[in-house]
């Protein structure tokens, strides 16, 4: 079963924004349970063909601190 890897980022507007690995699929969500929603459709709708693929979604936060 082919593996789909999202990196996941805060937006600066709020919300996540989602971008995959190695495929021009890209996609935004206003809460986590939106941002996977809209992937499952992201990824359904970019390849078309019936076949399950498992999503990895990969958080990345920056953070920065003055010490």
């Amino acid at each position: 079963m082919q593996e789909i890897i999202f990196v996941i980022n805060e937006s600066p507007e709020g919300g996540f924004e989602a971008e995959a690995l190695g495929h021009s699929i890209f996609t935004e969500g206003e809460t986590w349970a939106e941002l996977k929603e809209n992937i499952i459709e992201a990824v359904a709708c970019h390849f078309d063909d019936n076949v399950k693929r498992i999503v990895r979604m990969h958080f990345v936060k920056d953070e920065l601190l003055t010490a």
